[in-house]
């Protein structure tokens, strides 16, 4: 399977899918999302594969959330709203072996959403958490927000939305968003060390335990299908742009002009 956006690499039953977009911060258009959806698939049905890594390329980023450039009232894909992220969701969600995200610098936006659904999360120290969404016009109506309240609690979901601060690695993990965080020279070791070690458990259990886990928020699915449709009418309008135009112009937005 040929892909333009991604490097996909098996390494001793863990598969490596990594956004190989480093000239954009690992921003995904339609076509990444596209592939990444066939990744996980791919890697989630291999019978040879036991644990799924979600990289991004670079030092950079693991990944900033959806490409402002491909963005104008809509993304460039297919899907609700030009991206097919209620897909790219539930791909990492559904697939019967356990996603880590390795997360090496920014995790931004709808990347920020990836390392949140994914089903553990190693970061470096040189990782930064965040929100931006409303700072740029958008929000995630689905899992970036009703699950991200499941993972660190209401209060905190909340202040990372509504305030879009920044977070270290370390602070990642106090708030239970991250599992581990490393030295950058250590990270590529230990999220192979951690998916090794769940291919050596049974497979059947762990898919049990991971259909288990996701059980009691699988209704966050239909909230984020009903959500990317009013998301959809909101990027029409002279409010959101408002936030893609401030962005490309590097200018402070000034949303309250355009809100009605």
């Amino acid at each position: 399977m040929d892909f333009e956006d991604l490097l996909y690499e098996v390494r001793n039953g863990v598969a490596w899918i990594m956004i190989n977009r480093p000239e954009k911060m690992n921003a995904f258009r339609g076509r990444t999302c596209d592939e990444l959806i066939k990744a996980l698939y791919k890697a989630g049905y291999d019978r040879e594969i036991g644990a799924i890594v979600l990289a991004g390329a670079g030092e950079r980023a693991f990944c900033t959330g959806g490409d402002q450039s491909e963005h104008d009232g809509q993304y460039d894909g297919r899907g609700t709203i030009g991206l097919p992220m209620e897909e790219l969701h539930a791909a990492i969600r559904d697939v019967p072996k356990p996603v880590i995200a390795r997360v090496q610098g920014y995790a931004i936006g709808g990347g920020n959403v990836l390392a949140t659904i994914c089903d553990l999360t190693i970061c470096s120290d040189k990782a930064v958490f965040g929100q931006v969404g409303p700072k740029m016009g958008s929000v995630d109506p689905g899992y970036g927000t009703a699950y991200l309240a499941r993972v660190v609690g209401e209060k905190k979901a909340r202040e990372i939305w509504y305030l879009c601060r920044r977070y270290s690695g370390a602070e990642a993990v106090e708030m239970g968003l991250a599992n581990i965080c490393v030295p950058q020279d250590e990270l590529d070791a230990e999220v192979q060390k951690w998916g090794e070690e769940i291919c050596e458990r049974s497979p059947t259990a762990i898919a049990i335990a991971k259909r288990s886990f996701n059980m009691d928020t699988a209704h966050q699915a239909g909230i984020a299908g009903m959500g990317m449709y009013a998301l959809k009418l909101y990027y029409e309008t002279d409010e959101s742009r408002e936030g893609v135009n401030a962005f490309l112009e590097k200018r402070k937005p000034d949303f309250r002009k355009h809100a009605k």
